[in-house]
């Protein structure tokens, strides 16, 4: 039953008719909402439910301990091989349950299941590409993306990037979870995986018999496929590896940098900091790309710091500030009475990097005739001053960043094509903070001390309602804007007390990403709803500002006696002013001052 292909990639999809006959592409998974209400949390009994069934929370630490123990004593291939029946009995029950859970649903809807409740469960979020599915045939094929997997986050931190795929429960509970629900052996691979270096996991599934080199992928699913290994290899051996792990006493230089001017712990950071480590100790140009307010500038400068260069000067110029009349002056130098204005010769930004490296942020802002000027400086490593006769060497190490897609910009003709390939050596993206929600308690608790430390408050940290807020926003100005709040936060809070979302988002920024929490019933809802408001972004003010004053034990004297004062000052002292902002008449605001 063939399908046609749309411009995106995916075919149309139908609701089919009956579940034994069906090809399925997937345009996204159903709403969640209807699982998220079987999830049960009974704290004085120490249980938590999935519908019947009883479930656990353990610390991603805990999982990474455990899964490191296991390969440093049972060796990779015996704890591969346990991670992934683990998996694959985990994901056999829930395939049982899926029917339950959506009874009379059509077979898309209800094959859903499984990789929600993936990421109900905190493992994975699953990203469905193709699905096709002929059950009284026996046909299936299933290609999935996974996005912030739990397992290459606790295996990038412990054992950095490597040759191998590593999402071995994962894969474990897709191939139990798929086989029980059609009833016959699906067998799925990882073939991409961000422990790879990739910039997403993906997986694909096929029966069994579909497959030409399944002999390895079906040994792990075996209890007795490892268990006469007479050598136990250490991880090392069998997997590509940072030099020193992250958590060793014996860091390298590499980590002690990171550890000292950025901050993160999430897969896609350490990433990011593996592709920065390799390329570190090369002469390579390196193009940075990723969003505004990323941290581009903060990884140009400490792969300056860890390179053989780190002891020369490291320039950094800021490309879209220079205007275009200026520019070759700025980058190149000038001689004296080169133009009108120009008293005496001065060396441009190539000629002070001599010898360290030179940093070009926003470099896609570039006119066609400043990029044609920079190209020749990169090609030959010399540059000639404004009105100067003679050329001069330059040793330097090239280090560009933009947040514009300069694929997109060649084509569009407003980027030359040679100097992208002159840019393009070592890539290196940076993933926006919406991608990287797991640094986020890192990053808030850096900038409170940095303020708190500036602004000389004692700010405790933040309430719940303040964390939720972290979480449920998308974050369109990155790190940059994530500081600012935290900064705004601190001077807002007051001294002693906690920083609140009241004192966050105080902007009209909208937090609508849904992040789910507990009620007082033990059931499973939305976080900020829970709280009051049926969206955070519809959250009144004075709410908000009412629940953090309770919280901080604000009495009802204090804060009248406040908003009085503040109103006078605010309308220089003119009471009739005053007595407008408080709603209330002269007569009763005078009555109020005298009391």
């Amino acid at each position: 039953m063939p399908n046609s292909h749309n411009s995106s990639g995916r075919a149309s999809f139908g609701q089919p008719e009956d579940i034994n006959d069906k090809i399925d592409i997937i345009p996204g998974l159903p709403d969640f909402h209807d699982l998220s209400e079987r999830l049960k949390f009974s704290p004085k009994d120490g249980r938590i439910w999935l519908d019947d069934i009883r479930m656990m929370m353990l610390h991603a630490s805990s999982m990474g301990a455990l899964r490191s123990e296991l390969i440093e004593s049972l060796g990779v291939n015996k704890a591969r091989a346990l991670l992934t029946r683990t998996g694959y009995v985990s994901g056999a029950q829930d395939a049982e349950l899926a029917s339950k859970l959506r009874p009379g649903a059509d077979f898309f809807d209800v094959f859903s299941v499984g990789p929600q409740l993936h990421a109900l469960e905190g493992i994975v979020s699953v990203e469905p590409v193709r699905l096709e599915a002929d059950v009284a045939k026996g046909k299936f094929y299933g290609e999935f993306l996974w996005h912030d997997s739990i397992e290459d986050e606790i295996h990038i931190e412990k054992y950095g990037i490597g040759t191998e795929p590593v999402c071995w429960m994962q894969i474990g509970y897709a191939s139990g979870y798929t086989s029980v629900f059609l009833g016959r052996p699906i067998v799925y691979q990882e073939v991409e995986c961000r422990a790879m270096g990739h910039a997403h996991c993906r997986i694909i599934g096929k029966p069994m018999e579909e497959w030409d080199d399944i002999e390895e992928d079906m040994a792990f699913m075996q209890p007795q496929a490892f268990a006469n290994a007479d050598t136990i290899l250490k991880p090392r051996e069998q997997i590509t590896v940072l030099d020193t792990p992250p958590h060793s006493t014996a860091k390298t230089e590499f980590h002690t940098k990171i550890s000292t001017n950025m901050v993160g712990a999430s897969a896609a950071f350490n990433v990011a900091c593996h592709m920065l480590d390799k390329v570190a100790k090369t002469e390579a140009t390196v193009l940075f790309l990723g969003e505004s307010g990323v941290g581009k500038e903060m990884f140009a400068r400490t792969l300056h710091q860890i390179s053989h260069r780190k002891d020369g000067p490291y320039i950094a110029v800021n490309c879209a500030a220079i205007p275009d009349n200026l520019l070759e002056s700025e980058l190149f130098g000038v001689e004296k009475g080169a133009y009108t204005g120009a008293i005496e010769s001065r060396a441009g930004r190539f000629e002070r990097a001599d010898t360290g490296t030179i940093f070009l942020d926003e470099i896609g802002t570039l006119s066609l005739a400043a990029q044609g000027k920079l190209l020749r400086v990169l090609q030959e490593h010399q540059v000639e001053r404004v009105g100067g006769k003679k050329t001069i060497e330059i040793d330097i190490r090239v280090i560009a960043a933009t947040n514009v897609k300069l694929k997109e910009e060649v084509k569009e003709g407003r980027f030359r094509e040679d100097l992208y390939f002159r840019l393009n050596v070592f890539p290196i993206h940076i993933p926006p903070l919406r991608e990287r929600k797991a640094d986020i308690p890192l990053l808030i608790n850096h900038f409170l001390k940095k303020y708190g430390t500036s602004y000389r408050k004692n700010i405790t940290g933040f309430t719940s309602r303040a964390i939720n807020g972290f979480l449920n926003y998308d974050w369109p100005g990155n790190i940059r804007e994530l500081e600012n709040l935290i900064e705004r936060g601190v001077i807002l809070a007051p001294n002693d007390g906690a920083i609140d979302l009241c004192h966050l988002f105080t902007f009209g920024e909208e937090i609508t990403i849904p992040i789910l929490g507990i009620t007082k019933d033990g059931t499973v809802n939305d976080s900020l709803n829970a709280q009051g408001g049926e969206n955070a972004a519809d959250l009144h003010p004075v709410d908000i500002i009412v629940d953090s004053l309770i919280e901080q034990n604000v009495g009802l004297e204090e804060l009248e006696k406040n908003l009085i004062e503040t109103a006078v000052k605010k309308s220089g002292g003119n009471l009739s002013a005053a007595a407008r902002i408080l709603g209330i008449s002269r007569p009763q605001l005078a009555y109020r001052l005298k009391k």
